[in-house]
């Protein structure tokens, strides 16, 4: 059974950098799509950051040029680089991934099917 497991949430000042990771265990690693979702007090499930195995990568609008996703195979983590970071970017972080996203939905939370358990992410004025 896959399983992801995220680390990293905390509280930072605006301006600040956190880096988030996410750890896979199970037969998904590494040929999956992995990506990062967050979800913020009374809002839906908003788009971060996903990577292919195959490297290519993509950013939602409000963190392109701030946040990097990478990925280091030999230790089955996909880390979220956050930098300059805003009172908005406030909420909890989640890992998710899965086995084949289209390029078309690859940004729709409905198309992964395995989920970590969220880190929360605070960032103050």
């Amino acid at each position: 059974q896959e399983q992801l497991e995220e680390s990293g949430g905390g509280l930072v000042q605006a301006g600040g950098s956190l880096r988030l990771a996410c750890t896979a265990s199970g037969r998904m690693y590494p040929s999956s799509v992995m990506g990062w979702f967050r979800q913020a007090p009374g809002k839906g499930r908003e788009f971060v950051a996903a990577r292919r195995s195959g490297g290519s990568i993509y950013y939602g609008d409000s963190v392109r040029g701030r946040f990097t996703i990478s990925r280091d195979n030999s230790s089955n983590t996909v880390y979220l680089q956050m930098n300059n970071l805003k009172p908005e970017d406030t909420a909890v972080y989640y890992c998710a991934a899965d086995r084949a996203i289209g390029l078309a939905t690859i940004r729709m939370a409905r198309e992964y099917h395995v989920w970590g358990q969220g880190t929360q992410v605070t960032v103050s004025p």
